[in-house]
């Protein structure tokens, strides 16, 4: 870490160097030259290989990736792993180079990659230029309105490194197949002019807005746009790909736009291409920028209503929302630069360089699984989608381990994705004494189609559903210091509480939110929520004035604990199940007895439970029970966090961060995988990763410095 005095000095070097639009630039390791003062914060990005790296990342249906080392080693990727290619080459004195995506011809060398949590920066050199090409989203998550804007900047910057000038042109185009779920559907486009910028857009032709259903979908209504501002030597087009490779060798565009259509998307694929010369480059640095947006008219359908994403709650249109993110760009840029060096450091200082990265991963995965709409009267309303899983949204087990990243960044959004649930408990068509599992399939949330649905308890989750939604709503109240929430839908908490007074101690034979390894009677990690959950229901009574209610379940999750810590007993460590002695299981929902304060388990227990999972560790992690070696990501951490030494948590989430170094499998990061090889096992770009967050909860300082700043929006 730079000294702030060094870090002004260098600073101010970079201001006198370099033209002021060009100061918010982010640069990244520079080969063969002095460290910077951006060079040195670089250094605590994530560099170190991933799974797969965050391009363009906003919501379910809008989530590019690359899965590959190098960008220009194939084409980028939706989450799901469908080609939606962006791709773009440098020529240079003549010569293209490719930098992104995959395609002919000869590539540039990429010498770094940093991830940030609002930001992937790549750089390259070839042909004595260097060029640093940037994917910035503004996903500020204490600013919801900002948050739900569908826009990412893109910006190239470019620089000769070889003592000589060069020619430099450099061509970007963003595919049709960012607008269809298959590419047999067909496709229009065009462009406009809003302001000084020129809009290119591409649809389908039929529009079939909110109609499909399911996991492995891509969106395909709505527009993908790639705005171009206003800049010296800018050009754009709207062309096939044949016409691209025409570009490639003689650096112009055709003198008309391609209007062939509508046609299949895969038919001389469309591109939005954008080509922009630079001139004789030198030793200066030059930029240049865009925009990649997505409108998708119609976000989420409500028990029957269609809601627009949040950013369009006041009437704002898509024309307004560019102009807008085109005014404040730089603005936005410095707020995200210092929100994302403060993140690092605070993530470095709860649990290590190597549990900085991992979250740093995480971040942009963790919201890029949701959808942020505004409900007929503007209030805001979150919606999980259950990534390569079964599509579910608004899924209870999937906030609930994500739900620690909420609780930091802004408990308002946690308040958002499980008002939706309340509301729907409601309802008389909910008749069950438990909480639901969800409320529909994405992006339709018209009621619960897991297990039994609303027809029978078949295959329901009674005790993990209402026990998450009780710990989740007293973290809530802990942290907003009042329990408001909880008392617009105490009716349905009170049921759910009586549910676990009875059904929580010693669990039927139902699922949990580990479903994959099937039903399992006297679940002891259950147990432990369901014992919990009451406790939080009990300070919830009494933040509520219900100080009976208060004392009955305070007094009773007490007596559970004591009896839980006899029955699960099996020498040094706990059982897997009550009836099962010689079996363990990672004990990770003790975590909120921890992060909440209560008591209601002997640190003891935390202590031994940590020295014997120290003992059942493979090379890529903890497995998540004596059954089987695969384990869950999130979980693990949570378990991790259960210890009050340093030591003890680095040494559970090291063989993680050798996971996400070393694992064969290229997608977005699995949370289930193998802990004897870092293999995938199943679900890849879910939500869930956000659960790595709650280290940061477990230090009260932090989670209220995080959330606090969340109240002054």
């Amino acid at each position: 870490m730079m000294t702030m005095n060094r870090e002004k000095k260098l600073m101010s070097l970079v201001r006198t160097a370099a033209r002021p639009r060009l100061q918010w630039i982010v640069r990244s390791v520079m080969i063969g030259v002095a460290l910077s003062a951006v060079q040195l914060h670089a250094q605590q990005a994530v560099t170190t290989r991933t799974p797969a790296t965050p391009l363009v990342t906003h919501d379910p249906y809008f989530s590019i990736w690359s899965f590959d080392d190098e960008l220009a080693a194939r084409p980028t990727r939706h989450w799901t792993g469908k080609e939606q290619q962006l791709s773009g080459w440098l020529r240079v004195d003549g010569k293209p180079l490719r930098f992104m995506g995959g395609g002919r011809g000869e590539t540039m060398k990429q010498v770094s990659r940093a991830i940030w949590p609002t930001r992937t920066i790549y750089e390259y050199e070839g042909a004595g230029i260097h060029l640093t090409a940037t994917f910035f989203t503004p996903a500020l998550p204490h600013d919801l309105d900002l948050l739900s804007r569908p826009v990412t900047y893109l910006d190239w910057t470019v620089r000769s490194v070889d003592g000589r000038r060069h020619a430099v042109q450099l061509y970007v185009d963003a595919s049709a197949q960012l607008a269809v779920d298959n590419e047999q559907q067909k496709v229009v486009w065009g462009s406009s002019r809003v302001g000084d910028m020129t809009v290119m857009h591409v649809g389908t032709s039929e529009q079939p807005v909110l109609e499909k259903v399911g996991d492995d979908l891509r969106i395909d209504w709505g527009w993908a746009l790639l705005a171009v501002p206003q800049q010296a030597g800018a050009a754009t087009a709207t062309i096939g790909e044949r016409e691209r490779d025409a570009f490639l060798k003689d650096g112009r565009f055709a003198e008309a736009d391609d209007m062939a259509m509508p046609r299949l998307a895969h038919q001389n694929r469309p591109l939005m291409a954008a080509r922009f010369d630079f001139g004789n480059v030198g030793k200066t640095a030059d930029t240049r920028r865009a925009m990649l947006a997505y409108d998708d008219i119609d976000a989420i359908e409500y028990f029957k209503r269609r809601l627009p994403a949040y950013w369009r709650r006041n009437g704002m249109t898509m024309t307004e929302l560019l102009r807008t993110a085109e005014r404040e760009e730089a603005s936005l840029r410095s707020k995200a630069e210092a929100f994302d060096r403060e993140l690092v450091s605070d993530l470095e200082r709860a649990g290590g360089r190597h549990y900085a990265e991992l979250a740093v991963l995480a971040y942009r995965q963790t919201l890029a699984a949701h959808k942020l709409v505004a409900d007929t009267d503007g209030t805001p309303l979150y919606f999980s989608k259950e990534n390569f899983s079964n599509g579910c949204i608004g899924t209870v087990d999937v906030t609930y381990p994500s739900s620690p990243f909420f609780l930091l960044f802004n408990p308002k959004l946690l308040e958002a994705q499980l008002r939706p649930i309340m509301d729907y408990a409601a309802m008389p068509r909910w008749r069950f004494p438990f909480a639901p599992h969800d409320i529909g399939t994405y992006p339709q949330a018209n009621g619960q189609v897991y297990g039994g649905g609303e027809r029978s308890e078949d295959d329901q989750m009674p005790v993990e559903e209402s026990g998450n939604m009780l710990i989740m709503i007293g973290a809530l109240a802990k942290i907003q210091g009042n329990a408001d929430f909880a008392a617009r839908y105490w009716p349905q908490l009170e049921r759910w509480a009586a549910y676990l007074r009875d059904k929580g101690l010693d669990p039927e034979n139902q699922l949990s939110t580990d479903d994959f390894a099937g039903h399992l009677a006297h679940n002891t990690n259950l147990s432990i929520k369901a014992i919990s959950a009451l406790d939080s229901y009990a300070e919830l009574a009494r933040m509520t004035g219900r100080t009976d209610a208060a004392h009955e379940y305070r007094a009773l999750a007490q007596q559970m604990a004591a009896r839980w810590l006899d029955m699960a007993k099996d020498g040094d460590h706990t059982r897997l199940a009550f009836d099962r002695p010689g079996t363990w299981s990672q004990k990770y929902n003790l975590v909120w007895d921890k992060i909440l304060d209560r008591g209601l388990f002997p640190k003891s227990l935390r202590h031994s439970e940590l020295a014997f999972y120290r003992r059942q560790q493979k090379d890529f992690g903890l497995p998540l029970d004596n059954r089987k070696t695969y384990t869950k990501l999130d979980w693990i951490v949570w378990t991790a966090t259960l210890s009050d030494d340093p030591q003890d948590f680095t040494a559970f989430v090291d063989p993680l961060h050798r996971y996400m170094n070393e694992t064969p499998t290229r997608v977005p990061l699995s949370d289930w995988f193998e802990t004897t090889n870092g293999a995938q096992v199943g679900f890849q770009a879910r939500s869930v990763v956000g659960g790595v967050y709650i280290k940061m909860l477990d230090s009260p300082a932090l989670w209220r410095k995080w959330a606090d700043r969340a109240k002054a929006n």
